[in-house]
């Protein structure tokens, strides 16, 4: 454990009571770690990342979930494959729709 020194406004010092009180049985470090993990997530640093694609023949008539390009029965689009990771891009959770991308739009995502 490391003892740090800042000075925060009263306001805020408040808020870290409240906070604290409400939510972590006033222990005020694990109130500020959570905090700034929220911070890191909500900033889009942390989350889910595309870690690469995998092929898909089409079904059915579909579009590129990226550019909205159409596609047809039988041609090959790519079903991104998530991971735990950082990056501006982060998503905050995997999304739920059907996500296909094109070849272009695959290929420019790891440029």
């Amino acid at each position: 454990m490391k003892r740090l020194n800042f000075t925060l406004d009263n306001e805020t010092v408040e808020l870290l009571g409240e906070l604290s009180e409400k939510y972590y049985s006033g222990n005020k470090s694990q109130t500020v770690r959570a905090a700034l993990e929220s911070l890191a997530v909500h900033a889009g640093h942390e989350g889910w990342v595309i870690a690469g694609y995998t092929p898909k023949e089409l079904d059915d008539d579909i579009s590129c979930h990226t550019c909205g390009e159409s596609h047809e029965k039988g041609e090959v689009l790519y079903r991104p494959v998530f991971e735990r990771g950082s990056s501006p891009a982060a998503l905050s959770s995997i999304p739920a729709e059907s996500w296909l991308d094109c070849p272009r739009c695959a290929e420019e995502k790891f440029r």
